[in-house]
Protein backbone atom coordinates (compact mmCIF):
# COMPACT_ATOMS: atom_id res chain seq x y z
CA UNK A 1 0.00 0.00 0.00
CA UNK A 2 1.30 3.51 -0.90
CA UNK A 3 2.41 5.80 1.98
CA UNK A 4 0.14 8.13 0.82
CA UNK A 5 -2.89 6.28 0.51
CA UNK A 6 -2.11 5.68 4.11
CA UNK A 7 -1.78 9.31 5.32
CA UNK A 8 -4.72 9.98 2.97
CA UNK A 9 -7.09 6.98 4.94
CA UNK A 10 -5.63 8.48 8.27
CA UNK A 11 -5.05 4.68 8.69
CA UNK A 12 -2.27 3.78 11.57
CA UNK A 13 -0.16 1.18 11.24
CA UNK A 14 1.42 0.13 14.89
CA UNK A 15 5.11 -0.65 14.82
CA UNK A 16 6.08 -3.93 16.55
CA UNK A 17 7.84 -3.15 19.62
CA UNK A 18 10.05 -6.76 19.10
CA UNK A 19 11.25 -6.15 15.47
CA UNK A 20 14.61 -7.91 16.42
CA UNK A 21 12.49 -10.67 17.96
CA UNK A 22 10.20 -10.99 14.48
CA UNK A 23 13.66 -10.51 12.00
CA UNK A 24 15.61 -13.29 14.47
CA UNK A 25 12.47 -15.69 13.79
CA UNK A 26 12.25 -14.83 10.45
CA UNK A 27 15.73 -15.74 9.99
CA UNK A 28 16.07 -18.73 11.67
CA UNK A 29 13.04 -20.26 9.87
CA UNK A 30 14.94 -19.52 6.47
CA UNK A 31 17.86 -21.42 7.61
CA UNK A 32 15.82 -24.18 9.04
CA UNK A 33 13.65 -24.63 6.10
CA UNK A 34 16.86 -24.62 4.25
CA UNK A 35 19.02 -26.97 6.14
CA UNK A 36 15.48 -29.29 6.17
CA UNK A 37 15.30 -29.32 2.70
CA UNK A 38 19.11 -30.17 2.09
CA UNK A 39 19.44 -32.98 3.89
CA UNK A 40 16.54 -34.63 2.49
CA UNK A 41 17.21 -33.82 -0.98
CA UNK A 42 20.66 -35.09 -0.08
CA UNK A 43 19.84 -38.29 1.86
CA UNK A 44 17.02 -39.02 -0.57
CA UNK A 45 19.78 -38.57 -3.87
CA UNK A 46 21.58 -40.69 -1.94
CA UNK A 47 19.05 -43.39 -1.86
CA UNK A 48 18.96 -43.60 -5.46
CA UNK A 49 22.71 -42.67 -5.97
CA UNK A 50 24.46 -44.37 -3.34
CA UNK A 51 27.43 -41.92 -3.15
CA UNK A 52 27.29 -41.62 1.07
CA UNK A 53 28.35 -44.56 2.08
CA UNK A 54 27.22 -46.34 4.71
CA UNK A 55 27.80 -49.85 6.15
CA UNK A 56 24.51 -52.05 6.17
CA UNK A 57 23.14 -51.82 10.35
CA UNK A 58 23.43 -55.18 12.46
CA UNK A 59 20.69 -57.20 13.98
CA UNK A 60 16.49 -56.19 13.44
CA UNK A 61 17.60 -53.01 11.85
CA UNK A 62 19.55 -54.78 9.30
CA UNK A 63 16.95 -57.20 8.75
CA UNK A 64 14.40 -54.04 8.71
CA UNK A 65 16.15 -52.24 6.17
CA UNK A 66 16.86 -55.58 4.32
CA UNK A 67 13.24 -56.01 4.09
CA UNK A 68 13.01 -52.16 2.84
CA UNK A 69 15.49 -52.50 0.61
CA UNK A 70 14.21 -55.42 -1.01
CA UNK A 71 10.69 -54.56 -1.24
CA UNK A 72 11.66 -51.06 -3.20
CA UNK A 73 10.10 -49.46 -0.27
CA UNK A 74 13.28 -47.05 -0.15
CA UNK A 75 12.75 -46.13 -3.50
CA UNK A 76 9.48 -44.40 -2.96
CA UNK A 77 10.80 -42.83 0.33
CA UNK A 78 13.39 -41.63 -1.40
CA UNK A 79 11.61 -40.14 -4.19
CA UNK A 80 9.56 -38.57 -1.70
CA UNK A 81 12.25 -36.96 0.18
CA UNK A 82 13.56 -35.40 -3.09
CA UNK A 83 10.93 -33.89 -3.92
CA UNK A 84 9.82 -32.48 -0.56
CA UNK A 85 13.18 -31.60 0.16
CA UNK A 86 13.32 -29.56 -3.10
CA UNK A 87 9.95 -27.93 -2.44
CA UNK A 88 11.27 -26.29 0.49
CA UNK A 89 14.42 -25.14 -1.03
CA UNK A 90 12.88 -23.04 -3.81
CA UNK A 91 10.46 -22.70 -0.66
CA UNK A 92 6.97 -23.60 -3.17
CA UNK A 93 4.34 -25.73 -1.61
CA UNK A 94 6.26 -25.54 2.21
CA UNK A 95 3.03 -26.83 3.79
CA UNK A 96 2.67 -29.93 1.42
CA UNK A 97 6.34 -30.58 1.48
CA UNK A 98 5.64 -31.08 5.51
CA UNK A 99 2.64 -33.11 5.24
CA UNK A 100 5.03 -35.35 3.19
CA UNK A 101 8.18 -35.63 5.30
CA UNK A 102 6.07 -35.33 8.43
CA UNK A 103 5.43 -39.82 8.40
CA UNK A 104 9.09 -39.58 7.05
CA UNK A 105 10.22 -38.19 10.02
CA UNK A 106 8.66 -39.89 12.36
CA UNK A 107 9.88 -43.58 10.77
CA UNK A 108 13.21 -42.40 11.08
CA UNK A 109 12.68 -40.95 14.82
CA UNK A 110 11.09 -44.14 15.85
CA UNK A 111 13.71 -46.38 13.93
CA UNK A 112 16.50 -44.76 15.63
CA UNK A 113 14.86 -44.64 18.62
CA UNK A 114 13.90 -48.56 18.65
CA UNK A 115 16.63 -49.87 16.62
CA UNK A 116 19.58 -48.15 15.85
CA UNK A 117 20.31 -45.14 17.88
CA UNK A 118 23.52 -43.98 16.72
CA UNK A 119 21.87 -41.58 14.00
CA UNK A 120 19.57 -40.60 17.05
CA UNK A 121 21.64 -36.93 17.26
CA UNK A 122 20.51 -36.51 13.46
CA UNK A 123 16.97 -37.30 13.76
CA UNK A 124 16.26 -35.02 16.86
CA UNK A 125 17.60 -32.65 14.60
CA UNK A 126 15.43 -32.90 11.68
CA UNK A 127 12.54 -32.79 13.99
CA UNK A 128 13.59 -29.57 15.55
CA UNK A 129 13.97 -28.29 11.84
CA UNK A 130 10.66 -29.27 11.00
CA UNK A 131 8.92 -28.35 13.92
CA UNK A 132 10.33 -25.12 13.40
CA UNK A 133 9.20 -24.40 9.62
CA UNK A 134 6.06 -26.37 10.54
CA UNK A 135 5.49 -23.25 13.27
CA UNK A 136 6.06 -20.55 10.35
CA UNK A 137 3.51 -21.92 8.12
CA UNK A 138 0.82 -23.68 10.81
CA UNK A 139 -2.07 -21.19 9.83
CA UNK A 140 -1.64 -23.55 7.07
CA UNK A 141 -2.61 -26.30 8.82
CA UNK A 142 -5.46 -24.40 10.98
CA UNK A 143 -8.27 -26.42 9.58
CA UNK A 144 -6.39 -29.82 10.71
CA UNK A 145 -7.02 -29.22 14.62
CA UNK A 146 -10.72 -27.80 14.70
CA UNK A 147 -12.72 -30.42 17.07
CA UNK A 148 -15.60 -30.16 14.94
CA UNK A 149 -16.68 -28.90 11.91
CA UNK A 150 -20.19 -27.61 10.40
CA UNK A 151 -20.80 -30.02 7.03
CA UNK A 152 -23.15 -28.46 4.69
CA UNK A 153 -26.59 -30.44 3.75
CA UNK A 154 -27.95 -31.22 0.46
CA UNK A 155 -31.16 -28.11 1.42
CA UNK A 156 -27.99 -25.68 1.82
CA UNK A 157 -26.29 -26.50 -1.17
CA UNK A 158 -29.40 -26.27 -2.97
CA UNK A 159 -29.77 -22.56 -1.89
CA UNK A 160 -26.22 -21.44 -2.66
CA UNK A 161 -26.47 -23.20 -6.21
CA UNK A 162 -26.64 -20.10 -8.79
CA UNK A 163 -29.08 -20.12 -11.17
CA UNK A 164 -29.27 -18.40 -14.31
CA UNK A 165 -31.76 -16.28 -15.59
CA UNK A 166 -32.35 -18.47 -18.85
Amino acid sequence: MPVGYAKARNIVFPRSTSWPHCLVMKILTHISRFLLGLIFLIFGLNGFLHFIPMPPPSGVAGQFIGALFVSKHLLVVSALQVISGALLLINRYVPLALTILAPIIVNILLYHVLMNPTGLGLAFFVTVLCGIVFASVRLAFAGIFEARVETKTSEVRRQARVISPA
